[in-house]
């Protein structure tokens, strides 16, 4: 193997392994809350850019689809997704308002509000965290790096130890998947 390809997959296994030993509670904690959210009528709402932006359209659609279990389907919209909107508030507003009105429009409280971003200092991340503390929706950051601005401002910060993108981005991807899996457990009544 080619030695830059090895060191890449050895930083990978070691991330994973801090990922494990370091942020399974919160996990575990970020799960559970979807489940509650979801027990009362809540909703999920996500949203990030780039390589974030797909890790928030993943997270919404399994919600809508399933992820191991057949169950009902659960109410959740990835804010990214929708590109008229996107480009409309962006054109309006500026690109930093695109995820604060479209969590201003349909934020519940009680609803969750889960903003991605590798940094934790993305703009819009951060005013649609804030908007979803404003309409009383618990707000999630799943984060990179040192959390960034986001881990302050986040109910609740998921925080992988990594400053390379592309790695922090793969712990995510992982990461959604964990609360995949306790999420379909939960609604589809599984122990």
């Amino acid at each position: 193997m080619n030695p830059i390809h090895q060191s890449y997959v050895e930083q990978h296994i070691a991330l994973a392994q801090r990922v494990s030993a370091e942020l399974l509670p919160k996990i575990n904690e970020v799960g559970n809350l979807l489940c509650e959210s979801f027990g009362r009528g809540g909703r999920l709402l996500t949203f990030g850019n780039g390589g974030s932006a797909a890790d928030a359209m993943h997270l919404a659609e399994e919600m809508i689809g399933k992820f191991l279990r057949t169950r009902r389907p659960l109410p959740a919209t990835a804010l990214c997704a929708d590109g008229p909107a996107m480009s409309c508030i962006a054109n309006d507003f500026g690109y930093a308002e695109v995820f604060a009105r479209q969590v201003l429009a349909l934020a519940r409280p009680g609803d969750v509000v889960f903003g991605i971003s590798t940094s934790g200092n993305s703009p819009n991340v951060l005013r649609g965290l804030g908007a979803g503390k404003g309409k009383s929706a618990v707000t999630v950051a799943l984060l990179g790096r040192d959390g960034g601005k986001a881990a302050s401002l986040a109910d609740h910060a998921i925080i992988v130890p990594g400053n390379v993108t592309s790695l922090v981005q793969e712990m995510h991807v992982m990461i959604v998947h964990l609360l995949c899996d306790i999420v379909d457990r939960w609604a589809a009544g599984a122990k």
